[in-house]
């Protein structure tokens, strides 16, 4: 299996949503670097393919990270792309469930890593995850959250954020990227991931929907979880970076 190909694949399906997606990777990785030292013990969280600790590891050789996921695709692809390498470890953890820290290491954290994730849940699993975060980031550590963060008081500059979005896409169409839909069929077309793929549509399948919030929503709910100061590193109109010290 050419993983370096799915990673590149799963990149450009990304990059066709989110056109300043490497932008907000290096200004992360700035962050963590600035808080907690060049060789921090970070979690990955909801790791997907590996993205950020590919990032993490990049810019900071000297990091270690735990990796969790609950989708097997995603997993699978992760898991092919860091084949022997000791930094990382794997976990597969619903963030829904409330036991899912369960399989996480008792050491404690210097920083908790998110990106375009956690709008894919409820509004009332994200204030427990955030409580449950709070207690594994050690104090003077971080939690960085880089998502969909649209402001609903703002609907023209939404409105105007929607168009240049269509814009970038088509542009990105026409270089041949593919849109999510496109992107699982090339993998249902793989003999080599049937099995996980049968896992993933079942995922889908059950997924309910998530709730996309404000800056100022997961501001409130990451000081109200525990953590000292919030505050944002990166936005656009429509997608914002939230950092919150412990």
């Amino acid at each position: 299996m050419d993983w370096e190909l799915w990673q590149r694949s799963w990149d450009q399906q990304q990059e066709l949503y989110l056109p300043e997606r490497e932008e907000r990777f290096r200004v992360m990785m700035d962050v963590v670097a600035a808080a907690v030292g060049r060789t921090p013990h970070v979690l990955d969280l909801a790791c997907g393919t590996g993205t950020i600790s590919r990032r993490l590891f990049t810019r900071l050789p000297g990091a270690r990270s735990v990796a969790v996921d609950v989708d097997p695709t995603m997993l699978a692809i992760a898991r092919g792309s860091f084949d022997g390498d000791a930094r990382i470890t794997f976990v597969t953890a619903d963030l829904a469930d409330p036991g899912w820290m369960e399989s996480l290491p008792d050491e404690p954290f210097d920083a908790v890593l998110t990106a375009t994730s956690l709008h894919w849940m409820k509004s009332e699993p994200v204030t427990r995850l955030y409580a449950d975060l709070a207690k594994l980031v050690r104090p003077g550590g971080v939690l960085v959250n880089a998502d969909h963060m649209p402001d609903p008081e703002t609907p023209m500059l939404n409105a105007l954020d929607a168009a240049i979005q269509d814009s970038h896409r088509e542009r990105a169409r026409a270089k041949g990227a593919l849109e999510w839909e496109q992107w699982w069929a090339t993998v249902a077309r793989d003999p080599g991931f049937t099995d996980e793929h049968a896992g993933s549509r079942e995922i889908f399948d059950q997924h309910s929907g998530g709730e996309e919030h404000p800056i100022a929503w997961h501001c409130l709910r990451l000081k109200e979880a525990g953590f000292l100061e919030t505050g944002v590193a990166w936005r656009s109109i429509s997608d914002a970076m939230v950092v919150a010290i412990r």
